[in-house]
């Protein structure tokens, strides 16, 4: 298992989310107003990291849930590739747990919701194999795999005996998994290469290799990691720019954690 050393934070502010337009999005916004903004973002994200692994992971996965529906986040990214974002994005005045629930693809979505749940946001198939990929970290609650490693069997022998281990059939919801077991702190191309072998944790992790039209790019994704890596930033940039506030809407909080 690669340590926390092995996940490279190049952190990149980015606020709020939620028509992919970015005309009055720049990638100076805080030049004047805080110079310093993403050197002293970058320092708190290195320290916490240092402190717990498991924040990488939760940092982007709260990018994405923030971006799908329309909250405010601070978007880190992690691993090897990097990407210049527009900033400029204001915070939502207000956050909704349905809307969260209701936007969010679920872990047991097949290949047509997966891809339909994504088009609903702008974003290509292309593009949601892509950041599927962002599964290469992070851990996963037993209650949301369940189902699959003791009903499904396109998954390997093994992955389903180990993960019953940790997730009995009738208790231990809140049991957590690593996605990818190969390298669970290392943002790399292994969650595509588990899915060749039927090691996908969530269904709808295997679902993009399945004997459907994802197969060909998971195939792609599992052996050249710098097309993975390309398609990953550019589709991060697509989700970041799903529908700001800017402008008059919205506000740029003082306290990340509630209106100003």
């Amino acid at each position: 298992m690669a340590s926390h050393k092995h996940l490279t934070f190049s952190v990149l502010a980015f606020l709020f989310a939620a028509s992919l337009v970015s005309a009055q999005l720049t990638t100076n916004f805080y030049a004047k107003s805080c110079p310093n903004a993403l050197y002293t973002i970058q320092s708190a994200v290195r320290s916490a990291v240092t402190k717990e692994n498991r924040m990488g992971a939760s940092s982007l996965r709260l990018h994405f849930h923030d971006c799908f529906v329309n909250a405010s986040l601070i978007k880190l990214q992690l691993g090897g590739p990097t990407w210049v974002v527009n900033m400029g994005r204001r915070d939502s005045m207000t956050a909704s747990l349905d809307a969260a629930n209701n936007d969010i693809p679920a872990p047991t979505f097949d290949l047509s919701d997966l891809t339909k749940s994504f088009s609903n946001k702008g974003l290509s198939a292309t593009d949601m194999i892509a950041l599927s990929g962002g599964h290469t970290i992070g851990r996963a609650r037993c209650v949301n795999f369940r189902s699959r490693i003791y009903s499904e069997t396109n998954i390997d022998t093994s992955l389903a005996t180990s993960l019953k281990s940790n997730c009995p059939n009738k208790t231990g919801d809140n049991n957590i998994s690593p996605l990818d077991a190969s390298t669970s702190y290392a943002f790399d191309n292994f969650y595509y290469k588990n899915l060749l072998s039927r090691k996908g944790v969530l269904h709808s992790d295997q679902q993009l290799f399945n004997g459907g039209s994802a197969d060909s790019q998971t195939t792609t994704y599992s052996s050249k990691m710098a097309k993975f890596f390309a398609d990953f930033s550019v589709a991060m940039v697509k989700m970041g720019n799903i529908s700001p506030l800017t402008g008059s809407s919205g506000q740029i909080r003082k306290n990340c954690r509630k209106i100003n």
